[in-house]
């Protein structure tokens, strides 16, 4: 079956960076489109970063020029980097391929 894993979260004090991964596993990773959306406490999930299956990338305001997105077809493989951290960035980090597909989650804390 299709299954998406993340990992790489943790706590982080503000200014600080995270990579996050979701390696996939019983799909063709190729072909799908790839998303991280984030849920904070009371917040409705929220886009934060897509890549097509060609590569483009796409951007919440909130976060463009301190993460970038990218695949590895190879590997299976989506990543998000996270630079420039800060409080506001703190939720629960998903990975989704065309919102069809859902991995478990990443907690991200930014806090000193």
């Amino acid at each position: 079956q299709v299954q998406l894993v993340e990992s790489g979260g943790g706590l982080v004090q503000p200014g600080g960076s995270l990579r996050l991964s979701c390696t996939t596993s019983g799909m063709r990773f190729s072909i799908y489109a790839m998303g991280w959306y984030r849920q904070a406490p009371g917040k409705q999930r929220e886009l934060v970063a897509g890549i097509t299956s060609y590569g483009n990338t796409n951007y919440a305001d909130s976060v463009k020029g301190r993460f970038t997105i990218s695949r590895d077809n190879a590997k299976k493989t989506v990543y998000l980097q996270m630079n420039s951290l800060k409080p506001e960035d703190t939720a629960v980090y998903y990975c989704s391929a065309e919102r069809t597909y859902w991995g478990q989650g990443t907690q991200v804390t930014v806090s000193s």
